[in-house]
């Protein structure tokens, strides 16, 4: 898809002229921070290792609009461990040898009926997020089950530049990149 195309679409979930939204670019493994079709910053990801895929116990990163619905971890140490949605009181050191969510979770909700919301196909009744991960080592090639990694200071910067309500859009390939 094209940015223009991408930016329409989000009109029509809400975006306004002069926000900030989010386009994850499932082939390119990045993830790239919108204002007015323009790239404010791009970051390498890890996104699932089974593919794209919306369905319920598919490990697969999810297709289409999404917002973000919570952001978790506001504050939080560099490698702060969670376990469902909650810091244990715990933080690790990068690596650390085991596969975990650090620093920061960004809990995604999917927004089109029957696409990613509802039924078996609910992001987040996935528990899809945005995270910090313990393998930064691997983020750039799809590893996640489900779930987009990003290397722990990155997540921190994404953090803090988006609110609750942000809008991102998943798409299979991002076609403009090759353009710029």
């Amino acid at each position: 898809m094209r940015r223009n195309e991408i930016e329409a679409e989000l009109r029509e979930f809400g975006l306004r002229e002069g926000e900030t939204y989010i386009i994850v670019c499932v082939k390119d493994q990045e993830l790239l921070l919108l204002k007015d079709e323009k790239v404010l910053k791009s970051y390498p990801v890890s996104t699932s290792r089974f593919g794209t895929g919306n369905e319920k116990g598919s490990y697969k990163t999810p297709l289409g609009i999404h917002k973000i619905y919570k952001k978790l971890g506001d504050g939080l140490p560099l490698g702060a461990v969670f376990v469902k949605r909650k810091w244990t009181g715990k933080t690790v050191r990068i690596p650390s040898g085991e596969n975990l969510i650090t620093t920061r979770i960004l809990w995604l909700q999917g927004l089109e009926d029957g696409k990613n919301l509802g039924g078996h196909v609910d992001t987040k009744d996935r528990f899809i997020y945005i995270h910090g991960t313990t393998e930064e080592e691997k983020v750039g090639t799809p590893a996640s089950e489900g779930c987009v990694r990003m290397r722990n200071k990155d997540i921190v910067e994404l953090y803090g530049k988006v609110e609750e309500g942000t809008l991102l859009y998943f798409v299979p390939q991002c076609l403009f990149l090759a353009e710029e």
